[in-house]
């Protein structure tokens, strides 16, 4: 799910996946408790725990949800039938019934009988599945009314596009918006054009469109056969910019992406993307991100009020520096850094300008003579970088991912034509990053671009713990830190 509300749902949808599993196994016990006659409700209740009971079951939960993990329920359900997904969670529920007779095999728990794991699997399966399909309704009315969209480019106008068209706009559940048609004009774009589907560039534009335009993806559905040289190139357009493709037909092998084949409102498709915003690593990715954001957030709490008491003390202006960033897919986002610098800061950059020490389209120094002296000692520590936990937690940052270009220096990355580069922008910006503790702010541009797209292209969960393990270090070191 690409939102922020799409990603506060999944992990709202894991947590009452918790609950309603506990109460499965609750319901499960009651009537064991009262056929034996050994326990009434209310001394059950008041029963004291043995702490290797709750080690026990906390284990068996952990183990229950990561096999809804394994087996995709956090991911987006966007284009998943109702039964498939009713099928996926059947799948779930009886693998954590296995695993609880298993349990009570290996661990000898007597009243974990055949019809205690049957009740179980039959509750758990029940509520789960009617609550999924409670959420899908509630998503679908939300599509519905415009939310949740992803936008969508379509390359080619011919018979199959115009069928494809109208099988998205039949299904406005799905949530998708076409954008339009990129292709050669010819005699029938007016008619499309007065079905609300405008062509909004040519084939030779489409890379300047995919460049200053927020598309989510592209749909392929030229003939491969006749234009295999068009498509190939299409494909590697978007996967260098890192824009989801798909296509109607066979697709060629692209490099550094993951294929998958699904069905698209009835139209069998090639899925092609960097593989990081989907599938069950990334929704413990999006876990992680919200939960460690929001413990720090808890536990710095003390250290973010009295670095704002500092800030406000010595010097006149905002205790944080908002600033249009550009975030997935080059969305613009606001993020929030303590302020640093001279309230006019902004006006002076072009007095300071030839004191850049970066290559490239970017801009950074490290005795910036705009700083204030509290802002010198948080650029040092970075604490000024503390407050971009707020927007890890809302799902505009991730804790670890490439840093996020100002849309100044994103301006100058595009007039510079850096294509293979775009890469970057089809995962959520990060607090931290491979180039950060590989070298700071020392690096030269170019490899600073190349360490983003490693850890793009390598992407996993152990790197993410690697580079928040190696951040710790190098902010202590403030080894080039502005």
């Amino acid at each position: 799910m690409g939102t922020m509300k799409g990603q506060v749902l999944s992990s709202a949808t894991k947590l009452f996946d918790l609950v309603l599993l506990m109460g499965s196994f609750a319901v499960a016990v009651l009537p064991h408790l009262r056929a034996s006659g050994s326990i009434s409700l209310a001394q059950f209740l008041g029963l004291k725990i043995k702490l290797g009971d709750i080690v026990i079951f906390s284990s068996l939960l952990g183990i229950w949800i990561l096999i809804f993990t394994i087996l995709g329920l956090y991911g987006s359900k966007r284009l998943a039938s109702r039964r498939s997904e009713a099928f996926d969670v059947v799948k779930a529920t009886t693998l954590c019934a296995a695993v609880l007779g298993l349990a009570s095999f290996l661990l000898q728990f007597q009243w974990v009988t055949p019809s205690f794991v049957a009740i179980f699997w039959a509750c758990s399966t029940f509520v789960i599945v009617s609550t999924r399909m409670a959420v899908r309704t509630w998503l679908r009315r939300l599509r519905m009314h415009g939310r949740d969209s992803r936008n969508m480019l379509i390359v080619g106008s011919n018979r199959r596009a115009i069928e494809f068209a109208r099988k998205i706009q039949s299904k406005p559940e799905l949530g998708y918006r076409i954008l339009g048609f990129a292709d050669a004009e010819w005699a029938g774009i007016g008619e499309l054009e007065r079905q609300g589907w405008p062509l909004v560039c040519g084939l030779g534009d489409l890379r300047t469109f995919l460049r200053r335009s927020v598309v989510d993806e592209v749909v392929l559905t030229v003939p491969l056969r006749s234009f295999h040289d068009l498509a190939s190139d299409v494909a590697a357009m978007c996967e260098q910019q890192g824009i989801v493709v798909r296509v109607l037909s066979d697709l060629f092998n692209l490099q550094h992406r993951q294929a998958k084949a699904e069905e698209f409102a009835g139209a069998p498709l090639i899925t092609h993307s960097s593989g990081i915003t989907e599938g069950w690593p990334s929704t413990i990715k999006r876990t992680l991100d919200f939960t460690l954001s929001l413990l720090l957030l808890i536990a710095l709490a003390p250290l973010l009020l009295l670095t704002a008491i500092l800030i406000s003390l010595t010097s006149a202006g905002p205790v944080f520096f908002v600033q249009r960033r550009i975030g997935l897919n080059k969305r613009v986002f606001y993020i929030y850094k303590f302020r640093t610098m001279v309230v006019n800061a902004e006006e002076k950059m072009r007095e300071v300008e030839h004191l850049n020490e970066l290559s490239g389209p970017v801009f950074k120094i490290k005795n910036d003579p705009r700083l204030t002296s509290v802002g010198r000692f948080l650029r040092k520590t970075s604490i000024d970088e503390l407050p971009q936990l707020f927007n890890v937690l809302c799902g505009d940052m991730s804790l670890v991912g490439p840093r996020p270009l100002a849309v100044r220096d994103y301006e100058l990355f595009t007039e510079a034509g850096h294509d293979w580069q775009r890469c970057r922008f089809s995962v959520r910006p990060g607090i931290t990053c491979l180039w950060q503790v590989s070298g700071r702010n020392s690096l030269p541009f170019h490899q600073w671009m190349e360490l983003d797209l490693q850890y793009v292209r390598g992407w996993s969960l152990w790197l993410d713990l690697q580079i928040l393990a190696r951040t710790i270090p190098a902010v202590l070191r403030g080894s080039g830190a502005a």
